[in-house]
């Protein structure tokens, strides 16, 4: 169950703030990935006993959905996007997004996210779709946005990607084509972003 599904009141005046506790699962996630946030460690951090925390939140599982939504609602370059920008800036920065945030495609990975932020991404790449012409907006959105969450995703092992040797003798045209290949992982996803485009807006 999503955090925007249960959130819990305020119940008393010195309660902890919803919103410290997201920016600080944020953080922990930025500096130390999924096993960097635990309800103590967010407690830690915002200078509170753990059982304060849980008058706001259940479970890490509402921590991630938190923090998720708290990067991408102060992801400046997103917000200009969702405002103004065409399909394929849009997508592009989301992606660019992921990339500074390699956590939360991990967790998109896990659970679907619900907070305003991303319901306001995904309603945006929805209307964008839809008056572009797509048969199915919403089939054509999972398209597109998977595609920009795995390509966010593996953009860390490009250089990897270019020093792991090849075996010739396994992979000949492989081998050889990766010794010369640039290996660029924004300019991949831009045209794999265009190709999907068009064939996204007759998917059924």
């Amino acid at each position: 169950m999503s955090y925007w599904e249960h959130p819990k009141p305020v119940r008393r005046s010195r309660a902890v703030d919803v919103d410290e506790v997201a920016a600080a699962a944020a953080d922990l996630l930025d500096e130390g990935g999924l096993r960097a946030l635990t309800v103590r460690a967010v407690a830690g951090k915002i200078g509170v006993a753990p059982a304060s925390l849980y008058s706001r939140v259940e479970s890490v599982d509402d921590l991630f959905d938190l923090a998720l939504n708290h990067a991408l609602s102060r992801d400046d370059a997103v917000n200009r996007a969702v405002a103004d920008a065409e399909l394929l800036d849009l997508m592009l920065a989301y992606y660019r997004h992921l990339v500074r945030h390699p956590w939360a495609g991990q967790i998109i990975g896990m659970r679907a996210p619900r907070g305003p932020s991303y319901l306001v991404l995904s309603e945006r790449m929805v209307v964008l779709l839809a008056e572009a012409g797509a048969r199915d907006p919403l089939g054509a959105a999972y398209i597109l946005s998977n595609f920009v969450i795995g390509s966010a995703l593996t953009s860390a092992m490009a250089d990897d990607e270019r020093a792991a040797p090849v075996d010739p003798e396994l992979a000949p045209e492989y081998a050889r084509w990766q010794k010369t290949h640039p290996v660029d992982p924004e300019a991949i996803v831009t045209v794999g972003l265009i190709a999907l485009q068009n064939q996204t807006i007759d998917y059924q």
